[in-house]
């Protein structure tokens, strides 16, 4: 007993928008992680020094770095949302 797709599939009118969302963001987060890298090839020291709540630079920034990628998740999904829903009007 065959059913059919449960959804429909048709052409994604936003694709263009949304690849571009996507690289510029991309573009974005590599910027700060090579900030990142860069503090740890030339000076590494700086790395350990304690900036909030006795939580060394590397730290705090590692953990910004996650929670950025997070965030710009839920936007990138937010605004292509938006998109797709204005194109299908």
């Amino acid at each position: 007993m065959a059913h059919g797709p449960t959804t429909q599939w048709a052409e994604d009118k936003a694709s263009e928008y949304k690849s571009k969302l996507g690289v510029y963001l991309f573009i974005f987060y590599t910027l700060v992680y090579a900030g990142f890298i860069v503090i740890n090839v030339m000076n590494p020291k700086l790395m350990g020094v304690k900036v909030i709540a006795g939580l060394s630079l590397a730290g705090v920034y590692g953990f910004g770095l996650i929670i950025l990628a997070i965030v710009m998740g839920l936007i990138y999904n937010y605004l292509c949302t938006q998109k797709e829903y204005a194109v299908n009007k």
